[in-house]
């Protein structure tokens, strides 16, 4: 309980993720210091947060719930064949670039193990992991600090990939070869939602050529960019495999040119002590496969 609380940040969401109610959780949370025979928790106002000393039991926790994940995976090495099911949140490019090649490739080697998948956002996937709803996440590398979630997750590059521009098929810079991001400073833009990683990047890439993109448009889909980038709404920046498979009426694709060149970077993640388990291993490596032969 102590350690879904350094996660969550409020009693209320800890004990949501355990389901709990708020009260039980509460209890247990004053069991515990009165077990420890110390205040683990101080409360301001509504809200509560870890005294050092609550810090340091939940950092043991974090090792304890590592342990507990190498004694699974332990076991499951022991137990002959493969069969069972792993299950793995990713974001919607990497699901169809990646993760259902994967899937069809695992059918093949081990047809006992199912995959389940789950579509999720920005720090979605990370929040499943870490609340053991699903075993593996895909996710991008963003600017935030991983928080305490740090210890907890095992992280691994899976592959890199760069943005290309959405320009208007009527637009000055149509017919160039590449184009610099610092040229489309007087431009209206289409970004993601904030939250969303690759919103992050676009800033980022925006920032490092010295302009500040004024956006009118936001969405999350990219064939919802594109179409808007063909409706005369605005230019975009898109993860080059988030553009496989869109039918292009009205709109052109160019490479970004100049010194800022943004790259979208993913990687794997795993609870630490998780990554020795059979099928978690099976599924990893099945992934890195496919993310490997999209990164070339």
């Amino acid at each position: 309980m102590l350690r879904a609380l350094a996660d969550h940040g409020t009693v209320t969401a800890a004990a949501h993720a355990l389901y709990l109610s708020p009260s039980a959780a509460s209890q247990q949370l004053a069991a515990l210091e009165a077990e420890v025979g110390h205040a683990l928790l101080e409360r301001r106002g509504r809200t509560v947060r870890l005294t050092p000393t609550g810090t340091v039991l939940a950092d043991h926790a974090t090792r304890i719930a590592a342990q507990l994940e190498q004694a699974e995976a332990d076991m499951a090495a022991c137990s002959a064949g493969l069969a069972g099911e792993v299950t793995i949140a990713a974001f919607a490019s990497s699901i169809t670039e990646v993760v259902a090649p994967a899937m069809a490739a695992l059918r093949e080697r081990a047809p006992q193990v199912r995959i389940r998948v789950k579509d999720a956002e920005g720090h979605a996937s990370r929040r499943l992991l870490i609340d053991g709803v699903v075993d593996i996440a895909l996710a991008v590398e963003h600017r935030d600090s991983p928080g305490h979630s740090g210890e907890q997750l095992l992280r691994e590059p899976l592959y890199a990939e760069p943005f290309d521009v959405v320009l208007p098929s009527g637009h000055p810079l149509a017919g160039a070869p590449g184009v610099d991001l610092s040229d489309l400073g007087e431009e209206p833009w289409i970004t993601p939602w904030p939250g969303n990683p690759v919103h992050d990047v676009v800033l980022r890439a925006c920032e490092e050529a010295r302009l500040q993109p004024r956006v009118e448009c936001l969405a999350d889909d990219s064939r919802a960019v594109c179409a808007l980038v063909a409706a005369g709404a605005g230019v975009a920046l898109v993860p080059r495999s988030a553009l496989h498979g869109i039918a292009f009426g009205g709109v052109v694709i160019r490479p970004v040119s100049g010194a800022h060149r943004p790259t979208r970077r993913v990687f794997t993640a795993v609870r630490r002590g998780s990554e020795g388990h059979p099928l978690v291993r099976l599924a990893l490596s099945e992934l890195r496969n496919q993310g490997a032969a999209l990164g070339s």
